[in-house]
């Protein structure tokens, strides 16, 4: 049977959770980071030399980066709608699954969740949040024209593999306390996302646990 390891509030490992509850692949999720520790174990250090969640292992393969834990998982077990055969098909649906890694996340997470929930109220930099919630607004517009052309999902009638990586951090975006921007389609995407069992089971997990007191 497949592991993962990391615990079940960082959203790496959602990603990786989440595709394969779509899959419906078993797996066993082992906790490992934040306040479960093992991470500073050899024995991680030669599963993951970064030290970090997720890793997954399946008999002797073994695969640490969410992103490329999910190629591999669409690629083994998915079908054409999940991961395309079609590299002409399947190449559009990266650059947004990379987008979403590469500029959006960083911006959502580096830019507003930690400092939100990481920092303790009379500890923040105000003026910097403001600045990232400004930046966040020109993302959110540039996903938001995206989804308009998305029919209900970004491969069509049915989930992929790049709804899995934009998918995620929706979760976090649209539940932190701060001044989001008017995106009818973005709001309605993550909606649907919301009404999938697999979303609400692995993705939808409070992240109070992660707040600064």
């Amino acid at each position: 049977m497949i592991k993962v390891w990391g615990r079940d509030t960082s959203s790496n490992v959602q990603i990786v959770v989440w595709a394969l509850t779509e899959l419906r692949v078993p797996y066993e999720r082992i906790d490992a980071g934040g306040k479960f520790g093992r991470t500073d174990t050899e024995e991680y250090r030669r599963m993951n030399p970064n030290r970090l969640v997720p890793v997954l292992q399946e008999g002797d393969l073994t695969l640490f980066e969410s992103a490329a834990i999910v190629r591999y998982l669409g690629a083994r077990y998915g079908g054409e709608q999940f991961w395309p055969s079609d590299p002409a098909r399947r190449a559009p649906l990266d650059m947004w699954a990379e987008w979403i890694k590469t500029t959006f996340g960083p911006a959502l997470l580096t830019g507003l969740f930690w400092p939100l929930v990481g920092v303790p109220v009379e500890k923040r930099d105000l003026a910097a949040i403001a600045a990232a919630e400004q930046r966040m607004e020109g993302l959110a517009a540039i996903l938001d024209e995206r989804l308009a052309k998305v029919d209900p999902y970004l491969g069509g009638e049915s989930i992929c593999f790049a709804d899995i990586l934009v998918g995620t951090l929706l979760y976090r975006y649209f539940t932190l306390d701060f001044e989001r921007a008017d995106t009818p389609h973005l709001s309605a995407y993550y909606d649907r996302l919301t009404t999938r069992p697999a979303y609400a089971q692995r993705v939808m997990i409070s992240y109070e646990s992660l707040r600064a007191k």
